[in-house]
């Protein structure tokens, strides 16, 4: 089982962390955070530690008691640190580029695809194989990086398509020809 809403968040100096009502708000050198927690959930503050507590050990109760410590966990490490990640594009004539704030990708269509890079990201792309995308948020970080991958997903022949510089493909041999 596990027990990780009972662990204490440790904040940095420089980060606040402040609740009303079901809204946690986190500030930090970074930038500011919003979300909101379920209400059976209590966060107390104290100093800077923040702890949760839950009011019974019903399944759900335990449930929702590590999903809220790990979600604030995220948010005080994304106003400190940030989130990031990179994407490597694999192919002949696979290539990416910004185009002002779009991101296009070339990626074996007849057409370029177009991203429009949301306001609260960084998009980089330090040569046209690789593309890294960082932010406060780890929710956003991670849908628009699946976005973008989901373009063209890596295949199992070839290996050819979008994806993250850390993955691994599992490669399949194919037929044999006669």
């Amino acid at each position: 089982m596990s027990r990780i809403g009972y662990k204490v968040i440790e904040l940095p100096a420089g980060v606040e962390v402040s609740q009303a009502g079901e809204v946690v708000t986190v500030k930090g050198p970074k930038g500011t955070l919003t979300r909101d927690i379920a209400s059976d959930i209590t966060m107390t503050v104290e100093g800077n530690e923040v702890k949760f507590t839950r009011p019974s050990d019903d399944y759900k109760m335990k449930a929702l008691h590590g999903t809220t410590r790990a979600n604030v966990n995220n948010m005080v490490e994304g106003v400190t640190k940030g989130f990031t990640k990179n994407l490597q594009l694999v192919g002949v004539g696979y290539r990416a580029q910004l185009q002002g704030k779009k991101l296009v990708l070339s990626v074996g269509y007849s057409h370029p695809v177009e991203f429009a890079t949301p306001e609260n990201l960084t998009v980089e792309v330090p040569d046209n194989t690789h593309i890294n995308i960082s932010g406060i948020g780890k929710q956003a970080v991670g849908d628009f990086a699946a976005e973008v991958r989901a373009v063209r997903s890596p295949e199992p022949y070839k290996g050819k398509g979008i994806r993250y510089v850390d993955e691994y493909v599992r490669r399949k041999e194919g037929k044999t020809g006669k």
